[in-house]
């Protein structure tokens, strides 16, 4: 183990000094990360949005992913755009040259006309939605699949994770029973009889879509996605949220998911949808920080007004630029 970690220390060190480039976006190449004797030879698959506007930040989450896997070689990457982009796909195989991944093109169109405006114009773009048609995009034999957002870093074993016990649920992700839970939707749905008994027979708690472990076999079987579709067909005509892809989840699952420990999504981190303000971190262990919200670090840390939080971010920041990280 002193060998295995020696190897990485070297290797994250080479992570500062090796370059690669593909046209206009550029990204130091990540050390290869190598399996501990106790792995075996099964797969741990996680889907992400790939996007050039947050390249940046998938490439750091994928970064932490791997150098805190004891099984790193396991890890299988599902990542999903909207048009398949050169440049994008050059970074990821350049900065990770041992990285076991496959693109997936999602159909903007089969969304689009679903989308209602919401608070945040990021909150509105049709990769925001891929997340509901994981069980359609990915190949029939990944039966499990653990959904991340590209606004995040883990700093724990994903293992620990990937075995959470779904029992009979389709979803296991934190849930936030504290948090008032009606205010993600508005007075038009609450004083709608016929929608104020949605949660009727569950107890509804928040949870965050930006971190999910999703059976992909269940999901296919309860039909979430039509679900979660008829409910961005009703806001469409009758507004009952205001946040994106986040609402119509909790309308079709909340209070029916598989709770799991707080610790796997240290969310809000990006402060709020408007003004992203800065914000500490919440008491207790911690596994993966998510900057949801308005403010991403890397531009926070560009900006040269971070907030605290962010300099945790910042380690795994493969960016040439980041002149933060010698600071």
């Amino acid at each position: 183990m002193a060998f295995k970690r020696y190897l990485i220390t070297l290797g994250l060190l080479s992570a500062f000094l090796i370059t690669t480039a593909t046209g206009t976006t550029t990204f130091r190449e990540a050390p290869a990360f190598i399996n501990g004797a106790e792995c075996t030879d099964s797969s741990i698959h996680v889907a992400m949005t790939l996007d050039a506007n947050y390249l940046r930040g998938t490439i750091a989450a994928v970064l932490s992913i791997l150098q805190h896997s004891t099984c790193p070689e396991n890890v299988v990457f599902h990542f999903l755009w909207s048009q398949h982009d050169s440049e994008i796909y050059s970074s990821i195989n350049s900065t990770f040259p041992y990285l076991k991944f496959n693109a997936y093109p999602f159909d903007s169109d089969r969304v689009s006309d679903k989308i209602s405006k919401s608070i945040r114009q990021a909150l509105d773009q049709p990769l925001n939605y891929a997340r509901i048609y994981l069980a359609d995009i990915l190949p029939t034999q990944v039966d499990r699949v653990i959904y991340l957002d590209s606004d995040l870093v883990m700093v724990d074993d994903i293992t620990n994770l990937w075995e959470v016990d779904l029992e009979d649920k389709a979803l296991a992700a934190p849930e936030y029973c504290h948090a008032n839970f009606t205010q993600y939707f508005t007075s038009a749905f609450w004083s709608d009889p016929e929608y104020a008994k949605t949660f009727e027979g569950r107890t509804p708690c928040y949870f965050n879509t930006g971190v999910m472990v999703v059976d992909l076999d269940n999901w296919r079987r309860g039909g979430y996605t039509q679900k979660v579709e008829e409910w961005m067909i009703v806001q469409k005509q009758k507004r009952i949220y205001h946040l994106g892809s986040m609402p119509p989840f909790l309308l079709v699952l909340a209070g029916n998911i598989k709770g799991v420990d707080h610790r796997w999504n240290q969310h809000g981190l990006g402060g709020d949808n408007l003004e992203g303000k800065c914000r500490g971190l919440h008491p207790g262990p911690i596994s993966l920080l998510h900057w949801s919200g308005k403010g991403k670090p890397w531009l926070r840390l560009d900006s040269r007004k971070p907030c605290t939080v962010d300099h945790l971010w910042a380690p795994y920041d493969l960016y040439p630029s980041s002149n933060h990280l010698f600071e």
